[in-house]
């Protein structure tokens, strides 16, 4: 078992921009212009159970290789995923009371990532170690990629083992209930593409996740601009954008199968959080292209609202005014969305 090592520094404000509206934002708000233009220590001291070895691994095959202990309560594993053919990290927080209630099994929240960000961005971007310090939840923030977009990948039809999905969803989920006493009721919330995620995976497993949050999310990937925007993600990942879903014309049915918005019906019964910005005008003076961002996904966010409206599915839904494609919303966001999570989570609120 590898022994617990320090916390890294945490960047100061100024560094702590994020990637996704910054690195990130540069190509995206190209997309979006163009679109508006006209287109062991602490292990002991937890008292926790080892990490898997190879016997322990997951029903497919999905095993932890690897743990290492960022402080009493945090934990980042290394999970050799066969849905995703390579070794990924994630980032457990454990709640307070894990040691003291060894028998008690804990429902689990997934905190998902933006685009060209990584499993880390949570935790060096919020307060969401500290806010969660009193709440009995497993914490879990897997990798979604360089992309941050968590799904199976079409791969031309030829066959891929890049499945985000399948990793999180189930790979993740076994693991943490085969090692971290991780119960059946879940939680998912995401950033950006996070956001998208979300609802994507509550859609298309439906009564697996108690309550759903997007915050920025992309929820119609076949609205006006969307497709623009998606491909842009990931070629600017140096990845062939007809890899992801296929071509948006000629694979509609594989697009759509994937969409949050095409597949809304399944999220009857799941508690929706879903919040997005106008972006302009800008609230976030310095961040013109996360607000131009933020601003190029509010008519999708609204078309995907009403939707839901349609199909007499309930949602907590705030639309605000201002704000950008960044974190500095986004913490906002999710302290405001936490009694919905907590109610799906069976947790106080």
């Amino acid at each position: 078992m590898p022994r617990p090592t320090q916390p890294a520094a945490r960047p100061n404000a100024s560094e702590r921009l994020s990637r996704t509206s910054r690195a990130g934002l540069a190509v995206l708000a190209t997309a979006a212009l163009l679109t508006t233009s006209g287109l062991v220590g602490a292990h002991a001291a937890l008292g926790a159970t080892p990490a898997a070895s190879a016997s322990d691994a997951a029903a497919d095959g999905a095993r932890i290789i690897a743990e290492q202990w960022i402080d009493a309560r945090t934990v980042d594993l290394t999970v050799d995923s066969p849905a995703v053919g390579a070794q990924l990290p994630v980032r457990v927080i454990l709640p307070a009371a894990f040691a003291s209630q060894p028998t008690r099994t804990w429902p689990v929240l997934y905190l998902l990532q933006g685009a060209h960000d990584d499993y880390t961005s949570w935790t060096r971007e919020t307060d969401v170690e500290g806010f969660l310090a009193d709440k009995d939840v497993i914490t879990v923030m897997p990798s979604s990629g360089p992309t941050g977009i968590p799904t199976n990948w079409w791969n031309y039809g030829i066959g891929s083992t890049r499945d985000y999905e399948t990793f999180q969803v189930e790979e993740v989920m076994q693991l943490l209930q085969a090692n971290y006493r991780a119960g059946s009721t879940r939680a998912v919330a995401g950033v950006s593409t996070g956001g998208y995620g979300a609802l994507a995976f509550a859609a298309r497993h439906p009564g697996t996740f108690g309550a759903a949050a997007s915050y920025s999310g992309v929820l119609d990937t076949t609205s006006i601009g969307m497709p623009t925007v998606v491909n842009a993600i990931v070629a600017r990942e140096l990845e062939l954008p007809l890899a992801l879903w296929g071509s948006y014309l000629f694979n509609r049915n594989i697009w759509n199968e994937h969409n949050p918005y095409a597949q809304a019906a399944g999220l009857a019964g799941t508690r929706l959080y879903i919040s997005q910005g106008s972006g302009v005008p800008s609230t976030d003076f310095g961040n013109l292209e996360g607000a131009i961002l933020e601003g190029t996904l509010w008519n999708q966010a609204h078309r995907f609202t009403d939707h839901l409206a349609d199909l007499g599915i309930p949602a907590q839904v705030h639309f605000y005014t201002g704000g950008s494609h960044a974190w500095s919303s986004w913490q906002q966001e999710f302290t405001a969305s936490w009694p919905t999570l907590a109610a799906g989570l069976g947790l106080p609120g």
